[in-house]
């Protein structure tokens, strides 16, 4: 089989039902979808196990903050490559920010240590199944998660800066 877009989508959505996959699309020519929290860790095993895809390196997990998004606040995105095929694709989780668990991959893959150590220390995304969740950048005693966007970017009780300067 050929892997492009629409036959591994096809693939996929015989596994696993168009209800668990959803909002497919081809940004620069990567199949990207959306699925949720009860089938992300069987879908990456399906895709990493599967004779035909051998879609088996994970190459990037991340967190991201949408804080606009009504109860889909966080979203953990997963980027898969094989080798095999050099086929490229990403799923992404979305889920609300008052229940940021998600399954941990750990046991899928040994590197998924470290990419969701690094999303609860920035995010406060917690991996149910981790075997070390624990801050690997900030200190452990930090009360928050810097990458959440809850603080506006700029101090805006500075007087000493001149707008001009910034192309406001």
């Amino acid at each position: 089989m050929e892997l492009t877009n629409e036959n591994v989508l096809g693939k996929i959505i015989e596994q696993f039902g168009e209800e668990n996959i959803t909002d497919a699309v081809n940004p620069d020519g990567i199949m990207t979808f959306q699925t949720n929290r009860q089938t992300i860790h069987e879908l990456i095993k399906y895709l990493r196990d599967d004779k035909e895809l051998q879609i088996s390196f994970l190459t990037t997990m991340c967190g991201i903050h949408y804080p606009e998004q009504k109860d889909k606040e966080l979203c953990m995105m997963y980027q898969l490559h094989s080798l095999r095929h050099n086929y490229r694709l990403r799923i992404k989780v979305y889920f609300p920010i008052s229940d940021p668990v998600m399954p941990t991959m750990t046991d899928l893959y040994a590197t998924a240590n470290w990419m969701e150590r690094e999303a609860y220390d920035f995010f406060g995304i917690v991996f149910a199944g981790h075997p070390n969740l624990i801050r690997i950048l900030n200190v452990e005693d930090m009360e928050y998660h810097p990458m959440l966007k809850q603080y506006p970017l700029e101090d805006q009780t500075r007087e000493d800066k001149v707008n001009t300067f910034f192309g406001r």
